[in-house]
């Protein structure tokens, strides 16, 4: 078992970013490692600044959660600006859309609402709008109100207007649940979607959690440190049989909704967590602080089996963590 924990400041954009794929480009010089340490559930993170050229040591804290059951890796990036996290963000999806679509012949990506879709702008702009190969993508929903598909509450709506229309994925490739089901039964639809395409080959399962292994994960945190409809203090955290289940009396309305459970988020091979603003810093803080409790976070309970964990997050979020 081993994990590996990375920090990154960043004053730059994409030029910061980590290579996810160092086989194929060489890291940028901008790029200034700090500290990583494998052989700890939480290791330390490296520092990224374009303003510095030599290594400096961040006593970061080790992230505070039960160690992963194989191997994984943990990187929180920082920027100065949500612009400069925007554009970062967009060339960390388009080489993982690359990769996959190169390796297997299709690409499954998981959206959450929220300020995760505005985030994603930079997708629909050139040069990923005419570079990424969009007919290879599958689109899906970790959690998803059940309301009408034109409700402003929707998550469907909120991709489809913001992200989804601006970018040619099939329609065919696109699941959205079913909003004239119950919360029940749209959560057992979705979750019989998936399994069909687990069948079709479309969707890949974890060798060793049995859960289905999606591509990309692009999440978002509430200021409570919830992430999909997995709430704090909520009985739904503890679900691990379903792929996708239901809530009926969500602390954030709508209460009605579905969500996928955390065995299927923490089977992922990639997931970023995209989180800006104050507001969350308190969350944030108890997410990366070695000040462990027993009364985890939702966030503190994504911990991948086997695959990557990136922070996305600007100064504002991490302001509450020392050093």
């Amino acid at each position: 078992m081993s994990t590996s924990m990375t920090v990154s400041v960043s004053a730059a954009a994409s030029s910061s970013l980590p290579p996810l794929f160092p086989r194929r480009r060489s890291p940028p010089a901008s790029l200034v490692p700090v500290r990583s340490l494998r052989s700890r559930p939480r290791p330390r993170p490296r520092l990224l600044s374009s303003a510095r050229t030599t290594p400096v040591l961040l006593p970061a804290a080790a992230m505070a959660a039960p160690a992963p059951a194989a191997s994984s890796k943990r990187d929180l990036l920082i920027f100065d600006a949500e612009e400069n996290l925007a554009v970062a963000l967009a060339k960390y999806t388009a080489d993982i859309s690359a990769k996959f679509a190169a390796e297997r012949g299709a690409v499954t990506v998981v959206l959450s609402g929220g300020s995760l879709i505005y985030a994603l702008r930079k997708l629909t702009e050139a040069p990923y709008l005419e570079t990424v190969d969009w007919s290879k993508w599958h689109v899906f929903w970790v959690d998803e109100r059940v309301v009408p598909k034109d409700h402003e509450d929707s998550n469907y709506k909120l991709a489809l207007d913001g992200f989804l229309s601006k970018v040619p994925i099939p329609a065919g490739q696109v699941y959205a649940i079913n909003d004239a089901l119950s919360a029940e039964g749209a959560a057992e639809d979705y979750e019989t979607i998936l399994k069909q395409l687990v069948k079709n080959g479309v969707l890949a399962m974890s060798k060793t959690t049995g859960f289905p292994r999606f591509d990309l994960q692009l999440l978002g945190m509430g200021p409570d440190g919830h992430i999909a409809s997995l709430f704090p203090g909520h009985p739904l955290v503890k679900e691990n049989k379903k792929w996708v289940t239901h809530i009926l009396d969500s602390p954030k309305p709508p209460p009605q909704r579905i969500t996928f459970t955390f065995p299927v988020i923490n089977s992922s091979a990639y997931v970023a967590m995209v989180v800006t603003g104050a507001g969350k810093a308190g969350a944030v803080q108890k997410a990366i602080s070695d000040k462990k409790t027993s009364d985890l976070l939702p966030v503190e309970m994504a911990i991948l089996d086997d695959g990557e964990f990136t922070w996305f997050t600007d100064k504002e979020a991490v302001s509450m963590l020392q050093n």
